[in-house]
């Protein structure tokens, strides 16, 4: 009977194949403990799992992380050390004990010290970055995965409800972001997806301004709020834009234009549409409009682990999205000393068109305050 863990590193020893290297290394991270299903610091000590595309796994632990990783339930060779001693003895063992001469890594994560450890222990170690291959193993999420990925959304819009319920003119941008903050952990998130973006009058037109200690909220101002709940490694990511008071005609204007841009991008999801046939059909929307020099940014992007992955919805990435991935549909309109608009879904894809995994109200929301 096949061990779960040894499952998911097969996939892993898949990918160092069809990369044509010996093996693929992982570092902690959102790869690292999608594999493992532990979540472990990435700080000064290095700590290394390494798949072979043939063979078992071995991994390199800090000593001090020996009983942590114990319940992992890894039955490859461990190569351990402590910081009296230093790394150089266990990256030499590990090496030896692999006898590989080639090695993808993750670009986007491993850090320099890591990769040079590994050069010391072996010079003619030949190190590739296999970035896109390895996290596109993530672009498929399990039924476990987007159980937890709706309990951190759901964590979310019923921390948005509250705080949109408690906005009164005459606070700051920072009082208002501290009220979120309240919110989602009230209501179960272990973490933030990252630091809220909340934003209004001028400031909405910044695509990712920070909130202000010194701004108050007036009436007719649009307030945007960027933001997401982290839940068991999973993060939610919702932008909702409201108006104070009431809405200028432009500001409807604008609003309209980007919530057709919204639904038209949901209208062509389905499995095998590609990320550039999003991104075009939305972005289509806003340049035919009479706001079309507000255009800003791309689409979305996949979500899931991290709050920015694969696959990055923008004209020019053809990547078909197969079933199972999750990605953010979320068009925007910025003028700079004026204000912006910014509406985002989290959107499952499936295999006979998508699921809205986020279910808070898109009709124009003017708040009594």
């Amino acid at each position: 009977m096949s061990h779960p863990l040894n499952d998911r590193l097969s996939a892993y020893a898949t990918v160092a194949a069809e990369l044509g290297v010996d093996a693929i290394a992982l570092v902690p991270g959102p790869n690292f403990t999608r594999v493992v299903e532990h979540s472990f610091m990435s700080h000064e000590r290095p700590f290394v799992l390494v798949v072979p595309a043939n063979g078992p796994a071995a991994a390199l632990v800090p000593n001090l992380e020996l009983g942590s990783w114990e319940l992992v339930g890894f039955d490859g060779a461990v190569f351990d050390w402590r910081d009296q001693t230093g790394y150089d003895e266990a990256f030499a063992g590990l090496m030896a004990h692999l006898n590989i001469s080639s090695l993808a890594v993750e670009g986007q994560v491993m850090r320099v010290f890591v990769h040079h450890a590994l050069k010391k222990a072996q010079p003619d170690l030949k190190i590739l970055d296999g970035e896109r291959e390895i996290s596109a193993l993530r672009m498929l999420k399990t039924p476990a995965d987007i159980a937890t990925l709706q309990e951190a959304i759901d964590i979310s819009e019923r921390a948005l409800h509250r705080t949109l319920a408690s906005v009164k003119l005459g606070q700051t941008e920072k009082q208002i972001e501290q009220t979120l903050v309240q919110n989602l952990f009230a209501e179960g998130a272990d973490d933030l997806s990252f630091a809220p973006i909340v934003a209004a009058g001028d400031g909405s037109a910044r695509p990712h301004a920070k909130a202000r200690h010194d701004y108050h909220v007036k009436a007719g101002d649009a307030l945007l709020l960027d933001f997401g709940a982290r839940k068991n490694g999973f993060a939610a990511d919702i932008t909702r834009t409201v108006f104070l008071d009431h809405v200028t005609e432009e500001g409807r204007a604008v609003y309209d234009t980007v919530l057709r841009a919204n639904l038209a991008g949901l209208a062509i999801s389905r499995a095998g549409v590609t990320a550039h046939e999003i991104d075009d059909v939305v972005t289509s929307v806003l340049e035919a409009s009479p706001y079309g020099d507000r255009i800003r940014t791309k689409t979305g992007h996949g979500l899931g682990r991290e709050v920015h992955e694969a696959p990055y919805i923008m004209r020019g990435n053809h990547v078909a999205l197969p079933a199972g991935t999750v990605y953010t549909n979320e068009p925007g309109l910025y003028e700079i000393d004026n204000f912006g608009v910014r509406i985002e879904d989290d959107i499952l894809i499936t295999e006979d068109g998508y699921q809205l995994l986020t279910h808070f109200p898109k009709e124009l929301m003017v708040l009594s305050c």
